[in-house]
């Protein structure tokens, strides 16, 4: 987003290109701020910058802000960077949301689209030739790949889910060509995911790694989803690195549904529902 105020900077009528200017100086600080204080800065009327926002390509300031995060927006650490001491539950509520939606936008606009689509023919092509779909992860990446086997699951898929090392080293040696192992891991680092992953892949199966791009795990795995954020390791509590990965496991599992047709899935899920619905479950 910046770089793109930058390239039009020259042909926006003045009065935008101080609003342009007051973005550039400080973009943290302008996405902050309500329409009347950047005005007033930007020595500009409220609808000018509202034209200037429409310039970009957004439907208004709300969006703009949000497009504007998700160029230059942080992780959340264990005390937000943008909450003070004397914010309100309200303040703090909307401003973690707010960092949460900016970077979920930004994940949209940079989805690795080949890469998903080659992600969903290898789980389709377990599914029918009745192979294995196994699913690794340790810590909150372990957590990701419980509800990544929790969906395929209910959808009838044969799938497993290992948080365990050893457990993972142990089913990566028992996987064959067919087979899928996808791996979960914030950093991509963990000796135990990227030893299983290496493992399935040398027996033929088709490794997917959901992790940040240019790690071992990402260079070991045959399809990588990209997850790479701002969050860091040593500082950040992990929200926007599970947001990611749980959007990719959304991703993968509606495609895979819809590849395997309504008439089979439904029946699937109305005998869950009605198990989990009965007296017995209550």
């Amino acid at each position: 987003m910046l770089d793109r105020i930058r390239t039009c900077l020259a042909e926006l009528p003045p009065a935008e290109r101080r609003v342009a200017q007051l973005v550039l100086d400080d973009p943290r600080r302008f996405a902050q701020l309500p329409v009347g204080e950047l005005a007033r800065l930007a020595d500009v009327s409220k609808p000018t910058v509202l034209r200037f926002c429409r310039h970009l390509g957004c439907e208004g300031l709300t969006d703009f802000k949000f497009r504007l995060a998700a160029t230059v927006g942080d992780g959340v650490p264990y005390i937000h960077r943008s909450i003070s001491e004397g914010d309100d539950l309200p303040s703090i509520a909307h401003k973690v949301v707010d960092n949460a939606v900016a970077a979920l936008l930004k994940f949209r606009h940079e989805l690795p689209h080949a890469a998903v689509a080659q992600a969903v023919e290898a789980l389709e092509h377990a599914w029918r030739g009745q192979h294995r779909i196994e699913l690794y992860g340790v810590g909150n990446s372990g957590v990701v790949a419980e509800d990544a086997q929790h969906k395929l699951f209910r959808l009838g898929v044969n799938s497993r889910a290992f948080a365990d090392g050893h457990l993972q080293l142990m089913s990566a040696a028992l996987l064959q060509p067919g087979d899928v192992a996808v791996v979960f891991s914030n950093s991509g680092r963990t000796r135990d995911l990227i030893d299983a992953t290496e493992v399935a892949r040398r027996n033929g199966a088709t490794t997917i790694a959901v992790t940040r791009t240019r790690t071992p795990l990402a260079q070991a795995a045959a399809i990588v989803l990209a997850a790479d954020h701002s969050e860091r390791d040593d500082q950040d509590i992990p929200m926007i690195s599970r947001l990611i990965h749980l959007q990719y496991v959304d991703i993968l599992t509606i495609n895979l549904a819809l590849r395997m047709g309504t008439q089979r899935v439904q029946p699937l899920l109305k005998t869950v529902k009605a198990h989990l619905s009965s007296k017995r479950y209550r």
